[in-house]
């Protein structure tokens, strides 16, 4: 019987005084996100002078922090009873309605409750290409996203559809609330997204980042906002969060390049339709996905602001 793997231990001392604990962990341990040092701390994984501490602590300069890592866990998906709405399905792909709230597939820590695990419950065969972590996933929505996506149900499937998105002749057609007006009232956002370097939680523009483009139109105006339909031509991670906050329009309620609104408790975006050539017979094929009740809400209130 193989040993276990032990702890990774790291020490550091505190440069700067005042610096949060969780931002100064995950700063001097890159491989860490901020939301996994939150978890170390939580789990008291984290100590200040050999003390647990909250994630706010403000530190001071020269104090000794230490930071026990657990070895990985393996992480297997498992089908889960969990409702889809499903909009079509034939012996190659599956196209679901996911609603906010979900997340596509399961992570260290996240093991339950995701579209993959809902999926495998309702197909037992599905396109091993992605793992056993994302079987039959060719591409993603954010967690808070909702809207349309497409599933894998076999391999020729899964390479079909990836290939064409690699391609870009996949028309993915998004809505979003936005703060304000963009100006022109259609055009296209290119920039390049890449990491921040100044917050590894998010995504930037950033000049050598990958290349990215994002076609846009207002649709509808309300007082202080407008309802924008995207079109992505890239698959940038965040990427109409990024571009549509990096002309200045961030979406409601996005509280990572936004901020919080009354509105809606997350970022107005809705993948509304996907149009591409069926992976078996080559034709073209359009699927749409309707506002959930959350976002019609929400614009009804936009309506009525003014």
């Amino acid at each position: 019987m193989p040993e276990p793997t032990p702890l990774q231990t790291t020490d550091l001392e505190a440069e700067t005084p005042g610096e949060r604990l969780d931002v100064f962990v995950a700063r001097r341990i890159p491989s860490l996100t901020r939301a996994r040092v939150q978890k170390l701390i939580e789990e008291g994984r984290v100590t200040v002078a050999g003390q647990r501490a909250k994630a706010s602590l403000r530190l001071e300069a020269g104090q000794r922090v230490t930071v026990d890592v657990p070895p990985p866990v393996d992480c297997v998906a498992i089908a889960e009873d969990i409702a889809l709405e499903i909009i079509f399905e034939d012996a190659d792909m599956l196209v679901v309605n996911k609603p906010p709230g979900m997340t596509v597939h399961p992570s260290p820590g996240h093991t339950s409750k995701t579209l993959v695990n809902a999926i495998l419950a309702h197909c037992q065969d599905l396109s091993g290409i992605g793992g056993v972590l994302r079987p039959g996933i060719v591409h993603r929505l954010d967690r808070d996203t909702s809207g349309v996506i497409v599933v894998a149900k076999n391999d020729a499937a899964h390479n079909a559809l990836a290939k064409q998105l690699k391609e870009r002749s996949v028309e993915k057609t998004y809505i979003a609330l936005v703060e304000g007006t963009p100006k022109p009232a259609e055009g296209v956002i290119d920039a390049p997204i890449a990491r921040d370097p100044r917050n590894r939680q998010r995504m930037a523009v950033v000049d050598r980042g990958r290349a990215s483009t994002t076609a846009y139109k207002v649709i509808d105006r309300f007082t202080g906002m407008s309802l924008v339909e995207t079109r992505p031509k890239t698959g940038r991670t965040h990427q109409i969060r990024v571009h549509l906050a990096a002309i200045g329009h961030p979406i409601i309620g996005d509280r990572v390049y936004g901020k919080p609104s009354p509105l809606v408790g997350r970022q107005f975006l809705h993948a509304r339709r996907i149009v591409f050539a069926h992976p078996r017979t080559g034709a073209r094929v359009e699927f749409d996905a309707p506002l959930p009740r959350d976002l019609e809400d929400a614009l009804r209130k936009a309506r009525s602001s003014g």
